[in-house]
């Protein structure tokens, strides 16, 4: 006879099927699902041990739409985490944190300005990471170097060369790097069954893939006035140029929060927005992380914003990748979010964080069979979760540096084909344009003294 805890549990896992399968997952690989976070479950429910307590700081918490928040939102969910200290070079920004750990019971987090000195703590553990792109590196670095394990963002740096040397830094120290590109894990695995029916035949020779990003936003030159008295501005630059800061009218263009995005200097618009997670996605589908492409070109790019007082990054685009393999990823502005994996005979799977639709259900809806390719052990379906399981075995999270790092050169592979208009010839071992000064240049960017890249 079931007991009404029973029944309970019964029930609950009977919706959580039921909710997967509406977004398209087969009634199979929903068990999966169920079961790995099920397993999860039980683990978590173990006592937590004096020495599992993990004390954090967070580093860029931003304001309340922020990416900051939203990572701090999920690493507090996680068993053990303690958050005993706060950084943001907007003292706004940084006052609502500190009131808002307050309020989650972290009433002794302190507040800082400048990262380096919440590094400084030695009780903490590991760091969460929502800096603007041109702070991730940096900051990741010496985070690395002072011993904390590190969840950054995606994407994971603002230059090739700053990917490089990331992935030293983390070799160096032997420190846990967790990149943001959740994709992997979340989503109710929609895209890492997508990855698996492909890296299993299921569409058979895969002939091209499509990574639907969205167009960036346009602007004209947006005005120049004095940063707010809370914003340390020239902190905020670091290693970029010196610049005004900038604000339109009404309130909602600027090259600061948020809307750096749009700005090459900082970031790499939709590129590497978008970019790192669905072009992350096809790198997992081909089978090709820690590698790259062999060629790229920009087959399509609308004229942008010329200067540095607005937007600059291609409104739209499409950026062809060619691999050794053969096999074009094409990065576009056009057509649904989301990434379109095209086979043979007319075979085709979409995944989206929406949906997943195949050209036959049959695709997805027959279970592979036992042994197939299985991508990463334990099917984790939270990425922070799995960040902190890593953490304490020390084994490689789902999107470790090597991950992190190739997916976000890719994405800068993109830019710079779109910047110089030039057809690319890229060493995926090596790490090198061929025979392309000026492209091989644009691998890094000067930086404003006193900051330096060293590993």
């Amino acid at each position: 006879m079931l007991h009404r805890d029973s029944l309970s549990r019964r029930g609950f896992l009977e919706r959580s099927l039921g909710a997967l399968t509406v977004a398209g997952l087969p009634v199979w690989y929903a068990r999966q699902i169920i079961a790995a976070e099920e397993e999860k479950a039980a683990a978590d429910r173990k006592p937590v041990a004096a020495n599992d307590k993990m004390v954090m700081g967070a580093i860029g918490i931003g304001s309340p739409q922020s990416r900051g928040r939203a990572i701090y939102g999920e690493a507090k969910k996680q068993k053990g985490v303690i958050y005993t200290a706060a950084c943001d070079v907007d003292g706004r920004h940084l006052e609502n944190a500190l009131a808002m750990m307050k309020k989650d019971g972290f009433a002794d987090a302190k507040g800082h300005a400048d990262y380096r000195k919440l590094l400084e703590d030695k009780d903490i553990n590991a760091v969460t990471i929502a800096t603007p792109d041109h702070w991730h590196a940096l900051v990741a670095i010496e985070a690395l170097k002072r011993g904390k394990d590190v969840y950054c963002e995606k994407p994971l740096t603002l230059t090739i060369a700053e990917a490089q040397a990331l992935v030293k830094a983390v070799a160096a120290t032997g420190k846990v790097l967790q990149t943001g590109s959740q994709q992997r894990s979340e989503m109710g695995g929609k895209f890492r069954l997508a990855a698996e029916l492909v890296r299993n035949g299921r569409v058979g020779k895969v002939e091209k893939i499509e990574c639907r990003i969205g167009g960036n936003p346009v602007s004209g030159a947006i005005p120049a006035v004095k940063p707010p008295a809370e914003l340390d501005w020239n902190f905020w630059l670091g290693p970029t140029a010196e610049v005004p800061y900038r604000l339109s009218k009404d309130g909602k263009q600027t090259n600061c929060h948020y809307e750096f995005r749009w700005f090459y200097e900082y970031s790499g618009g939709k590129m590497t927005d978008w970019g790192a997670h669905h072009l992350d996605i096809a790198l997992w589908c081909l089978g090709m992380d820690g590698s790259g492409p062999v060629a790229i070109e920009a087959t399509k790019a609308d004229k942008p914003h010329v200067g540095i007082d607005g937007f600059n990054c291609h409104p739209h685009f499409e950026v062809k990748y060619t691999y050794a393999n053969g096999v074009p990823v094409f990065a576009q502005s056009d057509g649904e979010n989301g990434v379109k994996i095209y086979g043979e005979d007319g075979k085709w799977i979409f995944v989206s964080r929406g949906k997943i639709d195949a050209s036959d259900k049959k695709l997805i809806e027959e279970p592979l069979k036992p042994g197939s390719v299985q991508l990463y052990d334990g099917r984790p379906t939270n990425h922070m979760a799995n960040f902190f399981d890593c953490v304490k075995s020390r084994k490689k999270p789902i999107c470790d540096v090597t991950v992190g790092a190739s997916s976000v050169i890719v994405c800068h592979l993109g830019v710079i084909a779109l910047r110089t208009g030039k057809k690319l010839k890229w060493d995926p071992k090596t790490q090198h344009f061929i025979g392309d000064d000026d492209a091989n240049e644009m691998m890094s960017r000067p930086y404003r003294s006193p900051w330096k890249l060293e590993v």
